[in-house]
């Protein structure tokens, strides 16, 4: 079994940066995905990539402003957030699936974060 725990979310204005992080143990996985939950939305895939290396493919909602990065010896994945805007509020979770085809539902990730709440303030 997979453990997850995000942390670094918080209160930013318009503009600003967040680096959210996500540390995992206790099993293997194949790819993480980044999901996001805006108030009364539907969660959202921002982010995927395969945790042994290789492309990262991001939402168009985000492209440009967001980059993932890992420290492989410490099993934590980064989500660097830059040039934020009040759209991108929401509950952001990460979260790893077995499958290495870049799934893209939430239902093909078996494991979740706790989910860390990001307010951008305009």
């Amino acid at each position: 079994q997979v453990q997850l725990e995000e942390s670094g979310g918080g209160l930013v204005q318009a503009g600003g940066s967040l680096r959210l992080s996500c540390a995992a143990s206790g099993g293997t996985f194949a790819t993480m995905g980044w999901f996001r939950q805006p108030p009364g939305k539907e969660r959202e895939l921002i982010a995927v990539f395969r945790w042994s290396g290789g492309t990262t493919i991001y939402a168009n909602s985000v492209k440009g402003r967001f980059t993932i990065s890992r420290d492989n010896a410490k099993n934590i994945a980064y989500l660097e957030m830059s040039s934020l805007k009040p759209e991108d509020t929401a509950v952001y979770h990460c979260a790893v699936s077995p499958y290495v085809w870049y799934p893209r539902s939430p239902s093909e990730y078996i494991y979740w974060g706790q989910g860390t709440q990001v307010t951008v303030s305009s």
